[in-house]
């Protein structure tokens, strides 16, 4: 494997100090660091001061294959990925066939080895009758359970299923939270509105809190790992803040962070998603989750739909946006306006993700940890535009934000794939293992 020295870069230590010098890696793994490094290498990447970050590890994306590759594949969602620095992700079961088997999750590992230049994991899916499948299907990094989404096979919404499933076996669950009984009365209350502003209320913030509140009953009476994804509400945080055991885990998503009803008016449909932007006390009240440690980490939730399909009416318009690309540069954004620190950053998009999800030896940049590392420039913004994303749908909900902290490189397994706005051949993501 070949050896690449990284040369004068600013180097993100986990405790968010800057070590200034050079790092090389060799065999996958950074070898050493030090100010100066003299070493007959492969390829020498010149850093000119930039500041060199751990890879982002994105714990929840949708990349539509199989079934819906016109969207998004494998190989394209994972370049979109290394664009944005992110060098490892976990992709959810919501696939054509579902992830719900061991031959569908070997379907995926195949398509991957084969396409994709980030490393690569998978969830299985619960449905009312596959116990067997999602505790024993390997290797997968948790059981992904729908409790309200609408989203036939997967739905698993009864309170019988939800307890048998954390009842039998030790596999973390994660939940997608919202009460599917809530969501269809109050789209039949709401049944007359045909503007996209009415998805926030027919989903809630009550949706959410419900059903959060039920995964977390089950989660304490059995002692069982479970995980919250793409946390949304006020209510949530207080919530864990009042009653979060050691074993569960949340996250939170940018567009919860810094999109909210208010942006209805611009984008529209642009910004439907399940569970919905909410208000602006909902914002705060998720960054003072981040920080206070109610919720744990960061992911995107990163769910491509073309153009046509979220300009249908509503509604008929999907409910999703891309975001593998922008979360690194939104974040470091926001780290530059005062809002968060580089080590919060490493921990919510790095290092956090990793210990949930049992992935070793990522997310930290330490000698003898895997070289998985983004190098970007933090301190030159640039706007973000839909003719520059790599994804299939050629989208952003945030096109026309200016951002700071856009990658320059990114490296998977001490080999550069992104390199200035191409993706190199020849470089493979692997697969993740969970412990």
């Amino acid at each position: 494997m070949s050896k690449l020295l990284i040369r004068n870069a600013r180097v993100a230590r986990p405790d968010g100090s800057i070590f200034e010098g050079d790092l090389l890696c060799h065999q996958g793994v950074i070898e050493r660091m030090a100010p100066q490094i003299s070493a007959t290498v492969d390829e020498t990447l010149n850093a000119e001061g930039m500041l060199l970050l751990p890879g982002v590890i994105d714990p929840q994306v949708h990349f539509r294959e199989p079934g819906k590759e016109y969207k998004e594949d494998l190989g394209s969602g994972s370049r979109a990925a290394v664009k944005g620095g992110v060098t490892s992700f976990l992709e959810m079961p919501n696939t054509i066939p579902p992830t719900t088997t061991q031959a569908a999750l070997d379907d995926k590992l195949k398509r991957a080895a084969e396409k994709c230049v980030a490393n690569y994991g998978f969830f299985i899916g619960a449905t009312p009758d596959n116990l067997d499948a999602i505790n024993h299907a390997h290797p997968a990094c948790g059981i992904k359970i729908f409790m309200g989404a609408s989203t036939g096979d997967l739905l698993v919404d009864k309170a019988e299923d939800l307890e048998r499933i954390f009842a039998n076996g030790e596999r973390l669950i994660a939940v997608h939270a919202e009460d599917e009984a809530r969501i269809r009365a109050r789209r039949e209350q709401f049944k007359n509105r045909h503007d996209v502003a009415a998805h926030s209320e027919i989903r809630d913030n009550l949706c959410a809190l419900l059903a959060t509140e039920l995964a977390l009953a089950f989660s304490k009476k059995y002692r069982r790992r479970l995980h919250i994804l793409h946390l949304s509400t006020h209510e949530e945080v207080e919530l864990l803040r009042r009653d979060k055991p050691a074993w569960v885990t949340a996250e939170v998503i940018p567009n919860h962070l810094l999109l909210n009803v208010d942006d209805y008016a611009r984008l529209g449909s642009l910004v439907q998603m399940n569970p919905p932007i909410r208000r602006p006390e909902d914002n705060a009240a998720l960054w003072a989750g981040l920080h206070d440690g109610a919720i744990d980490f960061i992911a995107t939730d990163h769910a491509p739909h073309t153009l046509e399909e979220k300009r249908a009416p509503y509604p008929g318009s999907a409910a999703g946006m891309p975001g593998v690309e922008t979360s690194l540069p939104l974040m470091l954004t926001e780290m530059k306006a005062g809002r968060c620190t580089l080590a919060e950053i490493q921990k919510w998009m790095c290092h956090g993700p990793a210990a949930a999800y049992g992935i070793r030896n990522k997310g930290k940049i330490l000698e003898g940890w895997d070289a998985d590392l983004t190098l970007v420039d933090i301190d030159r913004a640039r706007a973000v535009r839909d003719e520059d994303m790599f994804t299939k749908v050629r989208w952003s909900p945030f096109h026309g934000r200016e951002l700071y902290g856009w990658p320059l490189y990114t490296i998977v397994g001490g080999q550069i794939v992104y390199d200035r706005g191409k993706i190199r051949a020849g470089v493979h993501g692997r697969p993740l293992t969970f412990t």
